[in-house]
């Protein structure tokens, strides 16, 4: 999985691509990735699933572990554009209690606003 940020003004867009099915590599590779972030003292990070083909729940639960360490800086880390085969199972998990999700960049953003 490859990520790419960008930053729009105190937003963190983070554009996640290929897979995301939490191998030993990848959620270290997130973990220090997201603490890069919160040392950077970012608290608003929109996650993009666009070009996210899968999720497995181990991949799921490293992005549940990411949110708890940004909420417990005072932000927010929320979730836009997935596809359908990323979204069903993440309503299935009912993780849509757990995460705001957006369809838009521009609604992301407003959320922030």
């Amino acid at each position: 999985m490859k990520i790419n940020q960008r930053d729009v003004g105190d937003v963190v867009i983070l554009d996640l691509d290929g897979k995301l099915l939490g191998g030993p590599d990848e959620w270290e590779r997130l973990r220090n990735y997201f603490k890069t972030l919160i040392k950077n003292d970012s608290k608003k990070i929109i996650v993009n699933l666009a070009n996210i083909s899968k999720v497995s729940s181990t991949g799921f639960g490293i992005l549940i572990g990411r949110r708890k360490e940004v909420r417990e800086i005072g932000g927010d880390l929320v979730l836009m554009n997935f596809q359908e085969q990323v979204k069903h199972p993440f309503y299935i998990m009912e993780l849509n209690r757990l995460f705001k999700t957006f369809e838009s960049e521009e609604e992301a953003l407003k959320f922030f606003a």
